[in-house]
């Protein structure tokens, strides 16, 4: 530091006035650049999230005797009507074959199964009830000749979770 301030009394009086404000301008854009504009990005982010989350909520607002109106009939998570969850999701855990038909039933929904994997349908059927809130309300499960596959039928009930 004495080396420091003596270098600078080494100066001549202009050079230590072109110092002084070089040394003023950088402590200027320190704290501007290191700490305002920080804060002002934070700022601006926190407006605009609470923006986004006033929009959500008007619409929600808007919407809520629309969601209120298909009551059970929607399963959990999604807001995508059951029968569509049913069937999306038993065609992605590999019955796609093995589905002849998926329809609304009540306030649930029915499907009937041939030649399904039993293992496939046990886990398709546990996802549907941890993950989706559709619980069984009604199951048949027969066996077929070929060892592993069955036949069933199932109706869901759905907002049961």
């Amino acid at each position: 530091m004495n080396a420091m301030r003596a270098w600078y009394a080494g100066l001549a009086p202009r050079e230590r006035r072109v110092v002084s404000a070089g040394a003023l301008t950088l402590a200027v854009l320190l704290v501007v650049g290191g700490g305002l504009l920080p804060l002002q990005s934070a700022v601006s982010s926190a407006t605009h999230r609470l923006a986004t989350r006033r929009e959500d909520l008007e619409w929600m607002r808007r919407n809520a005797p629309l969601v209120l109106a298909a009551g059970d009939n929607l399963a959990a998570d999604t807001g995508e009507p059951a029968v569509v969850v049913v069937d999306r999701l038993g065609r992605e855990a590999g019955l796609g074959a093995a589905l002849r038909g998926t329809q609304p039933s009540g306030t649930g929904v029915r499907v009937q199964l041939e030649a399904a994997p039993f293992d496939t349908l046990v886990r398709w059927l546990a996802t549907l009830e941890q993950r989706y809130g559709l619980s069984i309300e009604a199951i048949t499960v027969d066996r077929t000749a070929t060892p592993g596959l069955v036949n069933a039928s199932v109706t869901f009930a759905t907002g049961a979770r």
